[in-house]
This record gives C-alpha cells, structure tokens and sequence, in this order.
C-alpha cells in the first residue's frame, strides 16, 4: 500500500514528535477536522471516563501518550457520526489486512490496528511511519464517513440525545434548587423556634432538679 507522511496537523500546535498521538492523528487526517480540536474533545472525553480495574493501570492521561478504544469510539461514532465497520469477530482469525485490494480503495477511513489507529484515504496510507508491517498488519476494524442516509439518520438520535442530556441536567439542576429552598426554610423555622426551644430546655432542667431535690429529702 502507497504510504504518505502525514502527522495531521500536530506541528501547528506541538513540537514534540516522538508522542503516542495516533488516534488523534489518525481522526484529524481522515475527517478534516482541526488536530487541536480532536486532540481537546478527546482530552476532555478521557477525563470524564470511568476505568475499569484492568484499565486503572494504565491510564492515558492525554491524548499525547495515547487513548482508549472505547473514549474514541465515543467520539468517533457518537460526536462525528461515523460509521463501524469490523472485519474479524470471535474465532474468524485475520481476514482484512493493511494491504492494497482488501481494505475500500475509495473513501477515508480511520483503521483500528492492534494497539494502533491509523487513516486510509482512497487506498493511501497517511501516517507517520508505515504501520503495515509489509501488508500482514491485521485490520480489526474501521471507521467510514457516513452515507447522506446516515448522516441524517445519526443527526436524529443525536439531536435527541442532546434534548435528553438537557432535560435531565435541567432536572438536576431543579432539585438543586428545592433541596437549596427545602434547607433554607428548614433553618428558617429552626431559628424562629431556638428561643422557645432554649425556654422548654431550661424549664426541664428547672423540674428534673426540683425532682431531685424532693428524692432526696424523702430518703
């Protein structure tokens, strides 16, 4: 497969190249968008996961040393709108490789490799290094840009994730709110009461002495 030399964009913005950057890099070459912008949304996305046991150590705290499969499928398929493609399941073996005729000589595509993502446009390999290992890499999977369909099909259940995003985080904030109003009133009626509250403590006090008192003189 023909290889180019592509880092995405990554020099406008850092000077280190010796950086586990793929997935960044292998998004910001096949989509267009901005290496910055993939490189922040990831990060963010990397934050806000929650790891599993196994995953807790080895974490990828940015995007520079590297992202999990599951953060950028998150961001791929739910953000982008992309489309999955796998090539090998449970028990098939290998059946797609980096290799020129079984992978789609049209379109660009974001490859899933192992411990690796990488970009093919148009049956051209655009990386920093050719990845293909002589065309025996195994391809796990890959990303494709969405059919016209697609795209509005994905837009739909994204405008309604969206909506449901935004009613719960109104609701959340709503109960906020009453707890807020809830805790305030609370304090309002405890502090009205306080100075009979102290009265009736003090009277107990005065009576449980008195009591006393009498228990006494009668043994």
């Amino acid at each position: 497969m023909k290889f180019v030399y592509a880092t995405g964009g990554r020099e406008k913005y850092f000077k280190a190249t010796d950086v586990g950057d793929c997935v960044t890099r292998a998004i910001a070459n096949a989509t267009g968008v901005d290496y910055k912008e993939v490189y922040d949304r990831l990060f963010v996305l990397t934050k806000e996961r929650r790891y599993s046991k196994r995953e807790r150590h080895c974490k990828h705290e940015t995007p520079r040393n590297g992202v999990f499969t599951r953060v950028a499928k998150k961001y791929i398929e739910e953000e982008l709108g992309w489309v999955w493609v796998p090539c090998m399941g449970i028990g098939t073996g290998c059946k797609v490789h980096v290799a020129d005729g079984e992978l789609p000589s049209r379109g660009n595509l974001i490859l899933n490799l192992s411990r690796h993502f990488s970009c093919v446009k148009d049956g051209v390999l655009y990386d920093t290094y050719d990845c293909s290992r002589d065309g025996s890499r195994c391809v796990y999977g890959y990303w494709r840009a969405p059919t016209p369909a697609e795209r509005e099909s994905w837009l739909e259940r994204r405008s309604r994730a969206l909506t449901e995003a935004s009613e719960k985080q109104a609701a959340r904030e709503d109960l906020a709110k009453r707890k807020a109003e809830a805790k305030k009133h609370n304090d309002k009626i405890r502090k009205s009461y306080a100075k009979k509250i102290r009265e009736l403590e003090r009277r107990i006090k005065r009576l449980e002495a008195e009591r006393d008192a009498k228990l006494i003189v009668v043994k």
